[in-house]
This record gives C-alpha cells, structure tokens and sequence, in this order.
C-alpha cells in the first residue's frame, strides 16, 4: 500500500486472517496456532488476531537466528554491503510508510500526526544512520613494540532479542534493529502485545530489502510466556528491553539463571521539569511543559509529569498552562487535528483516573481535567489533567502514571529544587528552564538524569544517547554510535612478530 492506503482497507485486510510470526523468513503461526488479539483503542473493537507463540516456538526462532549467524549469510558479509541493504530497507519502509504509519495509529492508538510526522520519520532516519554508521566503525591499534602488534576489534555479539513497548512500536523497533543489524547480528523481536502489527509488517519489508532468512525474526506472544523464554534461552546472547522496571528487573534473573547474556534495559521515569525564577517568558515555558506532559497521551517513559516551579510564580505559570493545555485537543487518533489520543487499554484508563482521584483524597487540586472523554465511543480516552497543591510524598508525585497529567510542585531555594527533582527512584530525562546559562549548566550537572533538556522538552536526536541512570536504565543505552558498540564484543588480538 502506497499513499491510497485508507482506514477502511486496512482493517478489512487485518481482519481477514492472523497476523503471523516471521521466523527463518517465513510467515508462519505457532505451532499451536494459538491467537491472541489487539483491539483499537479508539473504540474497544477488534482489530485484528495475532499468532500468539509460546517458548518452543522461540526456540525455533533462535535456533534459526543462530543458523543464520554462524552460516555469516549477514555477520560475515562486509559492513559496506550490510550498508547498502539496510538503505534498501530504509527506502521499503519510506515507501511504504502511510501504511505503516496508520497501523501504529489504529494499533496504539497514536494521533496520526504523531506517525506520519515524527515516528516513521525517525524509523527512516534510524536505520539509515546506522546504516551508514556500519563501515565508519574502526577498531584500534595497540602502542606496542616493534617486535608485538596489539588490535582491539569489535565483533557482532550474536544471537540478540529485542523486547518492545507498545508506546512507540516502530520507532523503538528502528532504535534496536538498526544498531544490531549493523553490527552484523541476528535478531529476534518480541513486539508489544498491545501494539504488534507494525513490527510484524516492517519485518516483512526487511526480507523484501534483501536481509537474510533467520536474520531478523519476530515472535508475537505474551511476555511471561514468549518474552520470558527469550530471557532465559542460552543460545541468546543478548537483551534488549524496552518497558517497566518490574519486567526490566525479571530479564536481569533471567541471565542471571541462565547463560549471563548481555542485558541493555529502558525504563520508566518520573522526569522533572524544574523552572527556575528567572524565566521572562512563561507562556513559551508553558507550552514546552504542556508537551513534555501531553505528547503521546504522557504515554511516555520521558513524560514530564512533575513540574517544579519556584513559590513566587506558580499561580502565574499554572495560568500560562492551562492556556496551553487547550492546544491538546482530545479526540480519535485518526484525525489530523487530534494531538491526544486514546490510551492504550481500558485497564491504562482505569489505573490512571485512580491516580487522579487518589490524588484528590491526597489534597491536590485539580486545576484542569481530571475525568475521561468521549466515553460514548467505547474508547479509553482521559482529558489532559493538572494537579496543584502536589506534596512530594504523595503517591502522584512519585508513580509513573503513563498517562496525560502533571503535578504542580513548589520550592524556594535552587537547592531545594535539584533536591526535589532527584527524590526519585528513576533517572531517565529531566528539563530545566532558565534565562541564566550558568544555572542552566549547575542545575543540568545537579540532576541525575540520563539526559537533561535546557529551555525545551527533547529527548535528543539520533546521534545522542539514549537511557537512564538509577532504576531507568541498566547495560547500555539507545541511539548514538554507542548503541553500535553495545551490540558488539571487544576482542582484543596480540600478535608477536619476528625481529
């Protein structure tokens, strides 16, 4: 499907028969044939039926990974041609990106604006800059003596599954193939549960791009079932996990009781947004607040959910917020005016209308929103919420809610607020806002954070690493060319020459 894709024709064609797993280049069911289904978050409808696989049929997928490893079909093939096919790839999922798009806004639930202008976008640009990133890697050379010759080389690790979220299907899909397909590994993908189709069909296209059979695989199931036989195969020698501390927690045991595989993990957050009294402009700090809360639905592990602003301008920019919220307009995800959509799943709805309210019982007050939308729809929708009079031990203040809501938070010295920002268990992202570029750089050093935006909400760009610190990450990290070298092991070769 090119640019006449619709809505209508790619429901009838996902209804049509299961989504399939793809494993040795093939699509094919579990051996059980067993099927799960994803439902559309705008509506509760069924779309589609997904082969639900269980832990034989992993092992199927890594004995085959593992063949195409070791046959070298794409770990012994040069960079430079491991290059030109990942271009090849990249060019399928740009023509081919309306479809694509769409499917994460039907699956996920995502606003279309958000798929088609910055997701696939990214999914295109990942794989090409790792693409190109794969022959400009070089190794080292020792300063040995004229009679030794030391090398330090980087080797494809092996065997890699890559465990994914359901927020932002194809663009964490592109963040974790495109540096281990680079790096000449085989891949197997767990896709979210949630949010599958995506996944499944960009594989597709990497088959169609020329990458070899058993190279990059996919296999849809539950995670305690699919997912937990990946963590615990031997012949896997790698993880990459993107999802909640609780389940980043269990692949840390699963190598631990298995072959001690490598383990990369990106996890939740409680992200910091932290103004500092000598901003001039509170109207454009309120709309960067308002997105580092909203975007996605604050369906994201980077959400600014707490907003720490001095005592003497909080009523000020609480105003300047609300203003801004109204640009967030709520509705179906289809829509090109939509900038929140549905979330997830109705238990997603239900967990987070209890934080509101327990937020209430705990003496915030809600400033805005606060209650679901659109419940005549059938889909899970909840209006972008502000919370004010937020203590920090309140149970607001300090859970991941996953959803469209920020607390409002006062202090009074800078002291008290590099404190308050980093009272938490996680470390993934924080922002601080100020006019003073010398508190800029001792509040950024201040918070631990794994990255920390000045005067706007970013997580970076590709050539910048991605992760945490504390319970938010472990291993390694997403993007740069430091993604590259985490799929890869350092070998080092000593040679003693003749005189």
């Amino acid at each position: 499907m090119k640019e006449t894709v619709t809505t209508q024709s790619i429901e009838e064609t996902l209804l049509a028969s299961p989504a399939l797993a793809i494993i040795g280049g093939s699509s094919v069911p579990g051996l059980r044939e067993q099927v799960s289904t994803t439902l559309n978050p705008a509506n509760g409808q069924l779309i589609a039926e997904v082969a639900e696989l269980d832990a034989t049929d992993v092992d199927r997928a890594v004995q085959d990974a593992r063949t195409s490893f070791e046959s070298g079909a794409w770990s012994a093939k040069s960079p430079g041609e491991r290059k030109t096919t990942l271009l090849a790839f990249a060019d399928l999922i740009e023509a081919n990106a309306p479809e694509i798009a769409l499917l994460d806004t039907i699956d996920a639930g995502k606003p279309i604006i958000d798929t088609t202008e910055t997701d696939l976008p990214d999914v295109i640009h990942t794989i090409r800059w790792y693409a190109e990133l794969a022959d400009k890697d070089f190794g080292k050379v020792s300063p040995a003596g004229l009679s030794s010759l030391g090398l330090t080389v980087r080797e494809p690790v092996g065997v890699v599954g890559a465990v994914l979220p359901w927020n932002f299907p194809a663009s964490m899909l592109a963040w974790k193939i495109g540096p281990a397909l680079a790096a000449g590994n085989s891949v197997i993908v767990k896709p979210p549960e949630l949010a599958p189709l995506s996944t499944i069909r960009i594989a597709q296209l990497a088959l169609e791009a020329g990458i070899p059979e058993g190279v990059l695989n996919v296999v849809p199931g539950r995670g305690e079932i699919a997912g937990r036989a990946l963590g615990l195969h031997p012949e896997v020698d790698m993880i990459t996990f993107t999802g909640s501390s609780e389940v980043g927690r269990a692949f840390l045991g699963y190598s631990a009781a298995s072959n001690l595989k490598k383990i990369v993990l990106e996890m939740g957050g409680k992200s910091p947004q932290v103004v500092l009294p000598d901003v001039d402009d509170l109207d454009a700090v309120a709309t960067q607040l308002a997105t580092a809360g909203f975007w996605n639905g604050g369906q994201n592990c980077t959400c600014g959910s707490r907003i720490i602003v001095h005592e003497s301008m909080r009523d000020d920019l609480v105003e300047a917020l609300i203003r801004a919220s109204r640009d967030w307009t709520v509705g179906n995800p289809r829509d090109a005016a939509t900038r929140v959509g549905p979330m997830i799943e109705e238990a997603a709805l239900t967990r987070i209308l209890a934080h509101i309210d327990g937020a209430r019982q705990d003496g915030a007050t809600v400033a805005l929103g606060g209650g679901r939308m659109l419940q005549e729809t059938g889909g899970w929708y909840v209006e972008p919420t502000i919370l004010t009079d937020v203590r920090a031990d309140m149970d607001v203040a300090r859970e991941e809610i996953f959803g469209p809501v920020v607390s409002v938070l006062t202090y009074r010295t800078e002291a008290e607020a590099i404190a308050m920002a980093n009272d938490t268990v996680y470390g993934l992202h924080a922002s601080v806002y100020t006019n003073n570029l010398d508190a800029a750089f001792r509040v950024s050093r201040a918070v631990r954070a794994g990255t920390v935006s000045v005067n706007g909400f970013s997580e970076g760009d590709i050539t910048t690493p991605f992760g945490g610190y504390r319970q938010s990450g472990f291993g390694g990290r997403d993007k740069g060319a430091e993604a590259l070298d985490q799929y890869t092991e350092l070998k080092a070769i000593w040679m003693e020459l003749k005189a």
